[in-house]
């Protein structure tokens, strides 16, 4: 069965992973049957021949769940995707001072529309 998969690349505490058509009885490291692009996790930087993954899916070719994430979530022109989250991590104590506020400003309109 061919399977695309990442092949990881880059030192110790920074991966680069490169997108890859392969065997799946061979090792992550073996050449590759084909080179479709290239992740680095840290940047959110990708580049991918997407009609190039997507022919090898048409193929028979089975992708990984995070490859199968990658190839859905990129343009046209292999682009990521990628929005970054934009909530707020609060502590334990900043969120019961928000939801006292919540609270004390509800009961406030409430007061004031009676």
């Amino acid at each position: 069965m061919v399977k695309i998969r990442l092949k990881r690349l880059g030192y110790k505490k920074n991966p680069v992973f490169r997108i890859v058509v392969l065997n799946s009885t061979t090792k992550r490291e073996a050449a590759p049957i084909q080179h479709l692009g290239f992740y680095n996790p840290k940047t959110k930087e990708m580049q991918l021949d997407k009609n190039s993954a997507l022919e090898w899916i048409k193929k028979g070719a089975q992708p990984t769940q995070t490859v199968k994430f990658l190839i859905d979530n990129c343009t046209d022109e292999g682009k990521l995707n990628y929005v970054k989250k934009e909530t707020e991590k609060l502590s334990k104590k900043a969120q019961a001072k928000l939801k006292a506020e919540q609270e004390a400003a509800a009961a406030a309109s409430e007061s004031a529309s009676v």
